[in-house]
C-alpha cells in the first residue's frame, strides 16, 4: 500500500477515545467475562501486546485478518488490535458451512484467520482452502498447528505500535459477511466513517435519543455495557465499541441462555445490553423475570428483526420505560433508532409506534423509492427503503457489479419495503432479499446460498427457500423442491446434505415436493405463490 507522507502519522480515532479512557483510573474495570477481569491498565497493556504480536506475523497496514472468534474478552481486544495496528478486520461468523467458509476467506483474500480454539477445526480446513494459504493463529492452545497468539503477545512489548498510517477515504478497515451466492459471498466493507459516527455520539453537543444512537448519555464511572450477540456480527460489534469508546465496562456473554443472562445483568450491575427478539422474548419468559429483578438496567435495545408490539409494552410492563429500538443492516449499521424516552411518551400518544423502528439517526438520510428507484414516495407509500450517510458501506468487497446493482447513486438499497409517515418514522412491512432471520440469535438464513446448494443435489430441478411463521424463532426455514420425473428425493436426506454443507440454522423445518414451482412472468420463482398455497394448505406438508 502506498502511503503519503502527511498520512504516516496516527490521528485520533475511535481507539484513542478507548485508550484515553483506558490510560485513566487505571485500575477500574474494562473488561468481564465471568471470573476473568481486566482493568484498564491490563487491558491497554495486552491490547499493545497482541498489536505487537500480530505484526511479527507479517502483517502490514492494509492487510486482511478474518476473526473467527467466540464471545470472549480476548475476542475483542484481537479485533482492536487488528485496527491499531492498521489492518482491515474480516468478521467470520460461525454459522457459514465448510463450503461457504472457505469462499468468505478466500474472497476476503485475509493473510492471517485468528480462530477461537473452539472453532480450530473449521478454521483451518477454510485456510487450507484458500489459494492465498492464510496463515493459522489461535487464541489460545489448540489441538491444529498454529501459532497461539496469546502466548506470542506475552512476549511482545506493551506499548502502541508507532508510525500506523491513517486509513484513506476509500480503504476498507472492517468488512462483514453478508450472503450472496454459493461460493461467492458478498462481504460488506466499511471504511473509518463508521466510527466516526460513534464519535459524534460521544462528542457532541446532547440531542434526542433517536438520534443520538443506541447507548446515548452513558457514564464512564458507572454504566456497564453487557454484550450477549456474536462479536462478530455487526450487533455485536458495535454494541462493544459504543460501550467502549464511552469509557463504560464491557461485560461479555460468552453463550446466551436466558437463566444466564438474567444471573449476569443482576450481579455485574448491567446497566445497558442489547437483544434480538427471540432473546429478548426468552428473557420475558423466564420465571425470574419480574418487576425489580433487574434494578440497575437503564436501557435495552431491540433489533435485527421485526419486534412484536406486545412484547415491546411487556418489558416496559417489567422494567419500566428501558426499551429501544433500532434499524440497521451489515450495509449500513445504523439508519434508524427510537429511543426509550421518546418510546415511551410518543407511543402513548401514538400507538401505532410500537410497530415503527424509529427515525434516521444524525447525519443518515432516508428515501422510499417506486419501482423505477428515482421517484421519492410520499408519506405512507410503501417502496424500497434507501438510505445514505456515514453508516453506509463504501461497497461489497471486491465485487463491483453486485456494489452498483445495491446503490442508486449514492443512495443504498437496502432491499427492505417499508414506508415513512408525516413524523419521519420509519415502518418496515417486507424484506424484499429474501433473508430469513431464525434461531435463538436471530441470525441470517440466506435463500439464495441454501436454493444454489440444493440445486447441486440428484433429483432436484428448482428449489425455493422460504421463512414461514415460527412461536418460538419468529421464522422457521422452509424448503420447496421441484423434482425430476422418476426422481426418489428423501426429504431426510436433504436436510442432512444441508445440514452438512451449510450449517445447522439452514437445517428445514419442512421439505415440500412438487412437480414444479410457480414462476412469475420473467421466469423467477413466485414466492408469493408458493407462500399463499404453503398457507392455505395448513402448513403441515412435507
Amino acid at each position: 500500500m502506498i502511503v503519503n507522507s502527511q498520512e504516516t502519522t496516527q490521528s485520533r480515532t475511535y481507539l484513542d477515545h478507548i485508550l484515553e479512557h483506558w490510560e485513566q483510573n487505571e485500575d477500574a474495570e474494562a473488561l468481564v467475562q465471568g471470573a476473568q477481569r481486566l482493568t484498564r491498565g491490563e487491558a491497554r497493556r495486552r491490547l499493545f501486546g497482541l498489536g505487537h504480536a500480530l505484526i511479527r506475523q507479517g502483517l502490514a497496514p492494509g492487510d486482511g485478518v478474518g476473526l473467527f472468534l467466540a464471545n470472549r474478552v480476548d475476542s475483542v481486544l484481537v479485533q482492536l488490535a487488528v485496527h491499531l495496528i492498521g489492518c482491515r478486520v474480516v468478521f467470520l461468523p460461525p454459522e457459514p458451512g465448510p463450503g461457504e467458509l472457505a469462499a468468505l476467506v478466500e474472497q476476503s483474500k485475509a493473510r492471517v484467520v485468528v480462530t477461537d480454539p473452539l472453532f480450530a477445526a473449521r478454521a483451518a480446513d477454510a485456510a487450507g482452502r484458500s489459494v492465498h494459504a492464510p496463515a493459522l493463529l489461535s487464541i489460545g492452545p489448540c489441538e491444529q498447528e498454529c501459532a497461539d497468539l496469546l502466548a506470542v503477545a506475552a512476549e511482545c512489548p506493551v506499548v502502541r505500535p508507532e508510525r500506523v498510517p491513517v486509513p484513506r477515504a476509500d480503504e476498507a478497515v472492517t468488512v462483514l459477511y453478508t450472503g450472496g451466492t454459493l461460493g461467492r459471498p458478498k462481504l460488506a466493507a466499511h471504511n473509518h466513517r463508521l466510527y466516526d459516527v460513534l464519535l459524534d455520539f460521544v462528542e457532541d453537543a446532547p440531542q434526542s435519543a433517536s438520534s443520538r444512537g443506541f447507548f446515548p448519555s452513558m457514564d464512564p464511572g458507572a454504566d456497564r455495557v453487557l454484550v450477549s450477540t456474536l462479536l462478530t456480527h455487526a450487533s455485536g460489534h458495535l454494541t462493544s465499541i459504543q460501550a467502549l469508546v464511552t469509557g463504560c465496562a464491557l461485560v461479555v456473554l460468552p453463550e446466551f441462555e436466558a437463566g444466564a443472562a438474567l444471573k449476569v445483568l443482576r450481579e455485574e450491575r448491567v446497566t445497558a445490553t442489547m437483544f434480538v427478539p427471540p432473546m429478548l422474548y426468552a428473557l420475558l419468559d423466564h420465571p425470574r423475570c419480574e418487576p425489580g429483578a433487574l434494578p440497575a438496567v437503564r436501557r435495552i435495545v431491540v433489533g435485527g428483526a421485526a419486534s412484536s408490539p406486545t412484547r415491546l409494552q411487556q418489558v416496559v410492563d417489567v422494567f419500566g420505560p428501558v426499551i429501544s429500538q433500532g434499524y440497521g443492516q451489515s450495509e449500513a449499521l445504523g439508519i434508524t433508532a427510537f429511543g426509550a424516552e421518546d418510546l415511551a411518551s410518543e407511543a402513548t400518544r401514538r400507538p401505532e409506534l410500537w410497530r415503527s423502528c424509529g427515525r434516521a439517526i444524525s447525519d443518515t438520510e432516508i428515501e422510499i423509492r417506486g419501482e423505477d428507484g428515482t421517484t421519492a414516495l410520499p408519506a405512507r407509500q410503501v417502496g424500497e427503503v434507501c438510505v445514505r450517510g456515514k453508516t453506509v458501506m463504501l461497497g461489497y468487497y471486491e465485487d463491483p457489479e453486485r456494489t452498483a446493482e445495491s446503490f442508486y447513486g449514492d443512495w443504498l438499497r437496502t432491499g427492505d419495503m417499508g414506508y415513512l409517515d408525516a413524523e419521519g418514522y420509519l415502518y418496515l412491512v417486507d424484506r424484499a432479499k429474501d433473508i430469513i432471520v431464525t434461531g435463538s440469535t436471530s441470525d441470517n438464513v440466506y435463500s439464495r446460498v441454501l436454493e444454489d446448494f440444493l440445486l447441486t443435489l440428484p433429483g432436484v430441478r428448482n428449489a425455493a427457500a422460504l421463512g414461514v411463521p415460527d412461536e418460538e424463532y419468529g421464522e422457521a426455514v422452509q424448503i420447496f423442491l421441484a423434482t425430476a420425473d422418476g426422481a426418489d428425493v428423501d426429504p431426510d436426506a436433504v436436510g442432512a446434505a444441508v445440514t452438512a454443507e451449510l450449517g445447522d440454522l439452514y437445517t428445514p423445518r419442512k421439505t415440500v415436493l412438487l412437480d414444479r414451482l410457480p414462476m412469475t412472468k420473467v421466469g423467477k420463482v413466485d414466492k408469493k405463490a408458493l407462500r399463499a398455497a404453503w398457507t392455505s394448505a395448513g402448513s403441515d406438508a412435507r
